[in-house]
């Protein structure tokens, strides 16, 4: 099929390329033409595993395209994917849709035959009705129809989850476009794959109603985690226990810090907002927001009292400042908050992520990065190990500390508490 992606952001780029490698033609449309001009030359600009191989293959092949000519790629497409960043409203924490509905009204400019217009974007309920009556300003109805087609990609692992997806849901209110939908997806679904079609708003709720879940899950494991480190309890223990049990399921159910990211923060906060203007109360979810902001403070103050207070001129090092592995996302991580808070109380902070330097902290006095951990670590009072990348659940932790002793904050539980005691390090991580 011919496809088009506007937006050649995390959704839009692994989304076409991984469109393309399962055979399609795909434009990939971006405003930004310094973009387009890296991506055409096989530059990438996000970190995702497998991502640069996909791309430079299918590039090759043909079946891959990137410009900045809308219009040609509306043109020679029968799909069109709006790909394109929902990002919070500063106003009211909804979800701001400018871009969506921008998007929208530049495609109706180029329809000269029927076209499917697709919303991968995450958006809230109603959305695509908008969509329509945009649209609607400049073609007649019968020349496109709109349809919600959510994306569930888990930075880091985009690929596998694109490839291999549990679900794939499709709203629309016209059942021959899902059935078009479908066959698009058919080497997907003969893997597998759950193919889910029901109406449209009902595909919007869904990806806000999964993502808030899911938060849920990782929130209450945290308050979870509280009280097991009142108790003496160990959370691996209890979350282990929990996993098990097939109505709950293991996954989310890590302690550590508090969620980010692009999705979990923003999509909880817009879907409170959209339940608040049909007067519907969605309570519990907006107890898991004031969870997550409480745990960020709880965190920092464990930071604190670690060093007993007495922050100024303490060596810090914090492993991994992206808010998950295998991604170079910063948005929403806590080392945002993290660094500029300890480096303003007068600690010199070092830093290393594998994922390499942040613009974010180049700027700060006293916040210095590194190319390998151990350089890093060098002199540390205090190893903060923030994400849970794959090289640091192997430190030599010996190597680290022939010179000082030094003491070490788990906020994702790689290392036993009894083998780190017997290293002679004063160890502490998160509900155990």
């Amino acid at each position: 099929m011919k496809l088009c992606m506007i937006g050649t952001g995390y959704v839009g780029l692994v989304s076409g390329a991984c469109f393309a490698d399962l055979g399609n033609t795909v434009w990939c449309v971006d405003k930004d033409v310094n973009k387009i001009e890296k991506l055409n030359n096989n530059e990438i600009p996000i970190f995702e595993p497998g991502l640069e191989e996909l791309v430079i293959k299918n590039s090759k092949f043909g079946r891959l395209k990137f410009t900045t000519n809308l219009g040609l790629a509306v043109k020679n497409s029968d799909i069109i994917f709006i790909c394109v960043g929902t990002p919070i409203s500063k106003k009211n924490k909804s979800a701001d849709l400018r871009y969506v509905f921008n998007a929208a009204s530049e495609v109706s400019k180029y329809i000269n035959k029927f076209k499917i217009i697709v919303t991968k974007s995450t958006v809230p309920i109603m959305t695509g009705d908008k969509i329509e009556q945009i649209i609607m300003k400049k073609k007649r109805k019968t020349l496109f129809e709109v349809i919600s087609n959510p994306e569930f990609l888990r930075e880091g692992e985009a690929i596998r989850d694109f490839k291999f997806p549990d679900r794939i849901v499709v709203g629309s209110n016209n059942k021959k476009i899902n059935k078009k939908l479908e066959s698009l997806y058919e080497p997907l679904i003969k893997k597998g794959a759950a193919f889910f079609s029901t109406n449209r708003r009902g595909a919007e709720l869904i990806k806000y109603a999964s993502n808030a879940f899911l938060a849920t899950k990782i929130s209450y494991i945290n308050e979870v985690a509280n009280l097991c480190e009142k108790t003496g309890v160990d959370i691996e223990d209890v979350s282990i226990g929990m996993g098990l049990d097939k109505r709950i399921g293991s996954r989310f159910l890590r302690a550590g810090p508090a969620y980010g990211g692009s999705c979990f923060p923003k999509d909880t906060k817009a879907i409170t907002v959209t339940a608040d203007s049909f007067k519907s109360d969605l309570s519990i979810i907006k107890s898991v927001i004031k969870s997550n902001d409480k745990r960020r403070i709880l965190l920092i103050q464990k930071i604190k009292a670690i060093l007993s207070h007495k922050i100024k001129n303490k060596r810090i090092t914090i492993l991994g400042v992206t808010f998950k592995p295998n991604t170079d996302d910063m948005r929403e991580s806590l080392s945002l908050l993290m660094i500029p808070f300890l480096q303003k109380k007068g600690a010199i902070i070092n830093y290393y992520d594998p994922s390499g330097e942040k613009i974010e902290f180049s700027n700060i006095k006293n916040v210095n990065f590194y190319e390998n951990i151990y350089d890093a670590c060098k002199k540390s009072d205090l190893i903060i190990i923030h994400t849970e990348w794959d090289e640091f659940k192997s430190i030599d932790f010996k190597k680290i500390s022939k010179s000082k002793k030094i003491k070490v904050y788990d906020l994702r539980n790689l290392y036993s508490p009894k083998k780190m005691k017997k290293m002679g390090l004063t160890y502490y991580s998160i509900g155990r």
